[in-house]
């Protein structure tokens, strides 16, 4: 029930759309090209690879915090891989292990073990500000790899982590819109059958494990207007994670808010 192809998708078309997307953006811009990091996971590698068709400079950056070594090993084989195949992209390495370390080690021993999903967004946000650091170097745009599920249906994502990037070339495609454009382009098998993760734990936790369900469940209940009576028990808890990660993580997926301060008290 859950297994959506998307059969209308027009593959090559939606490629070029977005390589057109952001090549335009980079020239109004008046900026040199685009940063991305890479995870080892289907999100990044298939925004690297329409970042390495646009034709501009791209700088894929891994940035390890104690991390899988089979999801660093499918980041560098992707990196091997696109740099196989295109002219433009540079790449480098930059272990952020001791440097998580080091702010772990300042906090107060209470805090240090007392909310673990804390440190998580905290390894996010420090990849953020190697990305940002290396495009401002290069005057380069930081692409997020944020699918539509993730972005706008759940809010599963770092803010001012992960959420922070300049521009989303895949915010409007679903994750298996993701799965069909990247076999589409010829991304390694490895990277389209392992199973998605942030990478943000030590422990080889799954997309799937922290959200409760899978990512065409989600996406049959972002598109679910039915009735609630006629679906299966499987359905009817799928439905409610949704709502609830989705009501949880509004601030995530709308403006800051700002107070604006009436014009008789200016």
């Amino acid at each position: 029930m859950y297994k959506f192809v998307n059969y209308k998708m027009k593959e090559k078309e939606v490629i070029q759309h977005i390589t057109n997307w952001i090549s335009n953006y980079s020239e109004k811009s008046n900026t040199n090209g685009f940063v991305v990091g890479i995870s080892g996971g289907i999100d990044s590698a298939l925004t690297s690879t329409i970042s390495a068709l646009s034709g501009k400079p791209t700088l894929c950056i891994e940035m390890p915090i104690y991390q899988n070594k089979q999801q660093v090993e499918r980041g560098k084989n992707h990196i091997r891989w696109l740099q196989e195949n295109f002219k433009n992209i540079n790449s480098m390495e930059i272990d952020l292990s001791n440097v998580f370390q080091s702010f772990t080690s300042k906090i107060p021993s209470s805090y240090n073990e007392k909310n673990d999903l804390s440190l998580v967004n905290v390894r996010a946000r420090l990849r953020m500000t190697t990305l940002y650091y290396f495009a401002q170097i290069n005057n380069y745009l930081v692409l997020g790899t944020g699918n539509k599920v993730e972005d706008f249906g759940v809010g599963f994502f770092t803010k001012f982590g992960d959420g922070g990037v300049d521009i989303s070339p895949i915010a409007d495609l679903l994750k298996t819109e993701v799965y069909l454009l990247s076999r589409h382009l010829g991304i390694n098998k490895e990277i389209i059958e392992a199973a998605p993760t942030d990478g943000l734990w030590e422990e080889d936790r799954t997309d799937e494990d922290q959200l409760g369900a899978s990512y065409p469940e989600l996406e049959w209940a972002m598109n679910f207007k039915g009735d609630e009576n006629t679906i299966s028990n499987r359905e009817k808890e799928v439905l409610e994670i949704y709502i609830k990660l989705n009501k949880q993580n509004q601030h995530k997926m709308t403006k800051i808010p700002v107070c604006k301060i009436p014009n008789s008290l200016k």
